[in-house]
């Protein structure tokens, strides 16, 4: 089987990610990819239990943060992982990055705790010449970054909100600012997408962005 590829779709609420994660699904079927189209946090049984509790119920960040992984585990083991090395095309509705900008910038939970965390449940077995494990990490991130006022406008009156989605404007530029410090990471896996533009174009800069990598 052919190595499979894995796709992340970042941002905020109201950034429009969902919308076009549907359509690069469709544009890659056409081509011929089986895709596997999931989510984060959920994406199982288990993980969708999880994401219940974390969208509805108060606590703490150091436990938002341990269900956020908890759930990802799952997630890995019983989708992902077993998608990739079908050969499949997986594209998920956020994964870690979002733990970071949630969690670490929105909440101000210590970001080397969330690395440690993410090291443990995204190590790969070691190889056989017994280099360190790498970290499951999606092989492009397109990350959808919008102002977070411009979002609240898109958003109001859409739906009853979640506890993530009631937060200030406050929050979700601290979230976005996450995002950011994640880009400046690990660059050569981001491709910022800017969500401020009728959806044609967006569309347009997400297309581009795949097939500069030659997928499509």
């Amino acid at each position: 089987m052919g190595r499979g590829l894995f796709i992340s779709f970042e941002g905020i609420d109201g950034a429009g990610k969902s919308t076009h994660v549907e359509a690069l699904a469709d544009r890659m079927r056409a081509a011929g990819r089986t895709v596997v189209l999931t989510r984060e946090p959920g994406g199982t049984p288990l993980a969708e239990q999880i994401r219940s509790l974390a969208l509805h119920q108060a606590m703490d960040p150091l436990t938002e943060a341990l269900l956020m992984f908890a759930a990802r585990r799952d997630h890995l083991q019983q989708v992902i992982e077993p998608a990739l090395v079908r050969g499949d095309t997986v594209l998920c509705d956020r994964f870690t990055d979002a733990t970071f900008a949630y969690q670490g910038g929105g909440r101000g939970f210590d970001w080397q705790t969330l690395s440690d965390l993410e090291r443990m449940v995204q190590s790969l077995p070691a190889s056989e010449d017994g280099l360190a494990p790498e970290l499951r990490q999606p092989d492009l991130t397109l990350w959808f970054d919008l102002a977070p006022s411009i979002a609240a406008e898109r958003l109001a009156g859409a739906r009853l909100p979640d506890r993530f989605e009631s937060q200030p404007v406050a929050f979700f530029e601290a979230v976005r600012a996450g995002y950011a410090r994640r880009m400046e990471e690990g660059p050569s896996r981001f491709a910022r997408v800017d969500a401020d533009q009728a959806r044609e174009k967006v569309w347009d800069d997400v297309c581009r962005s795949v097939q500069t990598r030659g997928w499509i």
